[in-house]
C-alpha cells in the first residue's frame, strides 16, 4: 500500500534538532491504508505513549482560522485521576517568549517604547555595559547578557523572580560578547523584557498580559502564574519519569520567572491566540512580520531568530516555531505561514522532547505531503 506522501529531505540546517530522517518510518507504520485525509487513529497511534494513567499531552492542528484537530491524551493530575482535556492548562516554558515579545511590540505600536531604547535608559542604575544593549537585542537574543541561571547563588532556596534577575545582572560588569554581534539564547533577556513591560505600562507583567492580550482575545483561562497571587484553573502538574513510574516535578528555583517561561494556557485558548495574531488583533501586520523574520546576526544551529520565534526552512516550507522545556513540561509550536498550518503540542512530563513529534504531525498535514 502506498504511503500517502513523498519522503523529502529537509534543509540541512536543522537535521540536528528535528530527527526528520526517522519521521517517514514512524508515519509509514501508522498510516497503512490511509489514502485520503489524515486518519485520526493514525494520530492516536503517534500519541500512544501519552494515553492512559500517565502524564498526558494535548494537540492542536489549525488550518488558517479553522481547527482541524483538537485532542488530549492521558492525565493532567495523575494522583487524582484528572484527565487532560483541550481546556487543560500547561506551563508553556519558553513558548511564553512569543507572548513576552508581543507585549513589547504592543508598547512599541502604542508609542510607549522604542526598539532602540537601552537598558541604562530603562532601568535606573543599571551598569554601564547596558548602554549598548537595546530592546531589539533582548528580543533577538543578541544582547550577550550573562545567563541568570549561571550566577544564581548555590544556596538559593526561594524561587527567583524577574526582578531578582535584574538584581543579579546589575552585579555583573560585562557581557558574553559585544551586543548585536552574535546570537546566544538568553532567558535573562526575556526576564528583563517582562520588567520593561512593567516600566512602560505601569502594570505588573501578569496584569498587562491579562488586560492587553488574554481578556481581549477571550483567553479566559490563561495566566502568567504567580504563587500566592493567582491560580491556574484546570491545571496540569509536571512529572518526570523515574524508576519505571512518574514523580511530580512541577516547579524549580527558576519557575517563578515570568518573562522567559511563566505562562499557563491550553490548546483551547491558543486557538484564540493564533487567530488574534494572524488577524492583526494583537499587533499590526508590519510588527508581526518583524517578529517572524530572521534578524541580523541571529543565525544559529536552530535557524534564525525573530522576536520570540525561531525562523527556519522545513523542506519546501518556511517554518516559524518555538519549543518550551522546563522541569515537568515539554511543548512545541510549529507554524507554516505558506500552508496556513499551525501545530501545537503541550505535555506535562519532563521527557521526551516533543519537537520530533510535532514535526511528524506537521508532515501529515502539510499540503504537499501526500501524493
Amino acid at each position: 500500500m502506498k504511503v500517502p506522501y513523498p519522503i523529502r529531505r529537509p534543509s540541512r540546517r536543522f537535521v540536528r534538532h528535528s530527527g526528520f530522517i526517522l519521521i517517514p518510518v514512524i508515519v509509514m507504520s501508522v498510516l497503512q491504508g490511509c489514502t485520503t485525509g489524515v486518519d485520526e487513529a493514525a494520530v492516536d497511534s503517534l500519541f500512544s505513549a501519552y494515553d492512559g494513567e500517565v502524564p498526558g499531552a494535548s494537540l492542536l492542528v489549525m488550518r488558517g482560522e479553522s481547527v482541524v484537530l483538537m485532542k488530549s491524551w492521558g492525565m493532567a493530575v495523575v494522583e487524582d485521576g484528572i484527565r487532560a482535556t483541550p481546556e487543560t492548562n500547561y506551563r508553556l516554558a519558553s513558548v511564553t517568549k512569543q507572548f513576552t515579545a508581543a507585549s513589547i511590540l504592543k508598547l512599541v505600536q502604542n508609542n510607549r517604547l522604542s526598539l532602540e531604547d537601552s537598558l541604562t535608559g530603562l532601568f535606573a542604575g543599571f551598569p554601564s555595559y547596558g548602554n549598548s544593549i537595546t530592546v531589539e537585542h533582548l528580543l533577538t537574543h543578541t544582547s550577550g547578557l550573562i545567563d541568570y541561571e549561571d550566577v544564581m547563588p548555590d544556596t538559593t532556596t526561594i524561587p527567583v523572580r524577574d526582578r531578582d534577575v535584574l538584581r543579579l545582572l546589575a552585579k555583573e560588569d560585562s557581557t558574553y560578547f559585544e551586543p548585536g554581534s552574535q546570537f546566544k539564547y538568553s532567558n535573562s533577556a526575556y526576564a528583563l523584557l517582562a520588567l520593561i513591560v512593567e516600566e512602560r505600562s505601569g502594570q505588573s507583567f501578569a496584569s498587562f498580559l491579562r488586560d492587553s492580550i488574554f481578556t481581549p482575545l477571550g483567553m479566559s483561562n490563561s495566566v502568567a502564574f504567580e504563587e500566592g497571587i493567582s491560580t491556574v484553573p484546570n491545571r496540569a502538574y509536571g512529572y518526570s519519569e523515574r524508576n519505571g513510574g512518574f514523580s511530580r516535578t512541577d516547579q524549580s528555583m527558576t519557575s517563578s520567572v515570568l518573562g522567559d517561561g511563566g505562562i499557563y494556557t491550553s490548546i483551547s485558548d491558543l486557538i484564540r491566540w493564533y487567530r488574534g495574531l494572524d488577524s492583526g488583533d494583537v499587533i499590526r501586520k508590519g510588527l508581526l512580520d518583524d517578529a517572524t523574520r530572521a534578524h541580523e546576526n541571529t543565525d544559529n544551529a536552530d535557524g534564525g531568530y525573530g522576536f520570540g520565534w525561531f525562523v527556519q526552512d522545513y523542506g519546501d516550507h518556511r517554518n516559524v516555531r518555538h519549543s518550551g522545556s522546563t522541569i515537568g513540561f515539554r511543548n512545541d509550536v510549529e507554524r507554516f505561514p505558506d500552508a496556513k498550518l499551525t501545530v501545537v503540542i503541550l505535555t506535562n512530563r519532563n521527557t521526551p522532547d516533543v519537537v520530533d513529534l510535532a514535526r511528524t504531525v506537521s508532515t501529515l498535514y502539510l499540503p504537499d505531503s501526500r501524493q
